[in-house]
Order: C-alpha cells, then sequence, then structure tokens
C-alpha cells in the first residue's frame, strides 16, 4: 500500500467576527427591542471581533453622561464609548430610551427601526466611523443605510428627509 500524503489545507477560512455582548437596562422601556434583537442589530454592524457592553438608559442618566463625557447638558439618542478598537472592538454603548422613542415618533418610523438604527450607528462609531467631517459623515451614512435596509428596514436617512423637505 502506498503512504498518501495529503494535501495541504488550503488558506484558512476568515472566521466570522465573534461578538461579546452585555445588555443592561437601567429603565424600564417597554418599547425597547429584545436581547435577540439587540444582538442582531449590533452583529449586523461588526467588522471586527467585538466585546461591548449595550445599556438601556432613562432620560436622567442619559443627560448626565452627556454632560460628564460631552459637557452637552442634555440627553442625546446613543453614546459610544470606544476603549480600544484593534484588534478587538471593546466599548460601550448607551442608548436612551425616551429620546429615541420621542425621535422615532418625530421622524415618522417605527421605534424599533429608530432602534436598530441607533444601535448600527453606535457599533460603526465603536469601529471608528465618524462624521465629523462631510466626507466622514458621507461614508458612515452609506454604511448605516446599507446595515439598516439590510435588517430589513427602510432607509432612516430618506424618513428623516422627508420630514425637512416635506
Amino acid at each position: 500500500m502506498k503512504n498518501v500524503t495529503k494535501p495541504a489545507d488550503p488558506t484558512p477560512r476568515r472566521q466570522k467576527p465573534r461578538a461579546t455582548i452585555s445588555v443592561q437596562r437601567g429603565t424600564r422601556a417597554i418599547d425597547a427591542p429584545t436581547r435577540n434583537e439587540i444582538m442582531r442589530f449590533a452583529r449586523s454592524a461588526m467588522m471586527r471581533d467585538m466585546e461591548i457592553t449595550l445599556r438601556i438608559v432613562n432620560e436622567i442618566e442619559g443627560q448626565q453622561l452627556n454632560f460628564d463625557y460631552r459637557h452637552k447638558d442634555y440627553a442625546t439618542n446613543v453614546l459610544s464609548f470606544v476603549y480600544t478598537s484593534e484588534p478587538t472592538v471593546h466599548g460601550d454603548l448607551v442608548l436612551c430610551a425616551p429620546v429615541i422613542s420621542r425621535e422615532a415618533v418625530e421622524q415618522g418610523k417605527s421605534i424599533l427601526a429608530h432602534y436598530a438604527h441607533m444601535i448600527v450607528h453606535g457599533v460603526l462609531h465603536l469601529h471608528g466611523y465618524d462624521h465629523i467631517s462631510e466626507a466622514e459623515a458621507e461614508e458612515m451614512e452609506a454604511l448605516e443605510i446599507d446595515i439598516v435596509t439590510g435588517l430589513g428596514f427602510a432607509n432612516p436617512y430618506l424618513q428623516m428627509e422627508s420630514l425637512h423637505h416635506g
């Protein structure tokens, strides 16, 4: 019997990025997404392995965090805190439930669609995307549109534009 040598394995396949996502609910937001929805939304924007904590807060906590870390005295929809972005993303996302609910109504979209958009937006920030310059904003918005529509929701920016131009 011949001694058969197996051919070398082809280049190893790139494994899908892995996510460790801790979900904290600092407020009772009955219209907030489920843990599974949060995980799906966050993973949809993930480009590298990530370990994040996502916390849903009330307006008081959201305002305090925005003041403490950005020196802005109001609650905002999402805050992103990046600790490392390479090779693994480590960070925190804070979602302010009352702000997200209010904005969804103002923008004429479902609350779930707006949560999906804010989670995608925050995860992209954790991956190093920003919207300070116009070029950065265009790149980030294009990614957000692709990801959010891939989740089955409408383009979040078209809905916002129609309110301002309509």
